[in-house]
């Protein structure tokens, strides 16, 4: 049996992601920064939780002792934890009005990397999937015909173009793992409020996710996808 570890599992793409990777037969476990909300999550789901925050940095170091102490390895890490800041016009924010959702989107992603490649290392076919987005991409935010091309949010959208770069970074250097990217598209969750409304559901963002997470060991490495197949940079 695989084990995956998700943060930001307690809820929307997370919870959709853990639901069907479970139903699949992979051992799940919930990275949450609320362990009562973890635990009840867990609970729900027939999963294990553990207490992470990406955004700190002891946080992090302290869940993957904890999960190396038991479960003794990690084989599927999906750096799903995310956050949509404010969609102020881009010329009335400050760098402290990105940090927060740097802070999140693209550092939490470096502390969860240098914690936990050590634990992926131990695995026979390490996967990673970092959850992006087509809002990070000048193929889709350039293109007229395009949702992503209607939002101007300075903070998420350069964040989740810099989450595509390292994933093309780390899967340059760490060439024994399968590093991807996935766009889930406008989904209906809480990440950004009444944007989401009238969009699919989880269960139909989460596709490109679980696609990557359960790739065999053939499977591509630095790739960017949303459902429908390879996105443009």
């Amino acid at each position: 049996m695989r084990t995956v570890l998700i943060t930001g599992e307690n809820k929307g793409l997370g919870y959709e992601t853990a639901r069907q990777l479970i139903d699949k037969g992979y051992q799940v476990i919930i990275g949450s920064r609320n362990l009562e909300r973890g635990r009840q999550a867990a609970e729900e789901l027939g999963a294990d939780v553990v207490e992470l925050d990406v955004t700190s940095e002891e946080s992090v170091t302290q869940a993957a002792k904890h999960i190396q102490s038991q479960f003794g390895h990690i084989d599927i890490l999906i750096n799903n934890a995310g956050i949509s800041g404010t969609f102020d016009k881009p010329e009335a924010l400050t760098a402290d009005d990105l940090y927060p959702v740097y802070n999140t989107n693209v550092f939490g992603i470096v502390r969860m990397m240098h914690s936990f490649v050590p634990l992926l290392e131990t695995s026979s076919q390490p996967v990673v999937v970092n959850v992006s987005s087509g809002l990070g991409s000048f193929g889709m935010v350039n293109d007229p015909e395009t949702a992503e091309s209607q939002v101007n949010s300075l903070a998420y959208c350069s964040s989740k173009s810099a989450v595509t770069m390292l994933t093309v970074q780390y899967a340059k250097s760490l060439t024994n793992m399968q590093i991807n990217a996935a766009d889930p598209g406008s989904t209906n969750t809480d990440l950004v409020g009444d944007f989401s409304n009238n969009s699919k559901p989880a269960s139909e963002g989460v596709i490109p996710i679980v696609k990557l997470a359960t790739i065999d060991a053939d499977g591509p490495t630095g790739t960017f996808i949303d459902a429908n197949g390879t996105m443009p940079w």
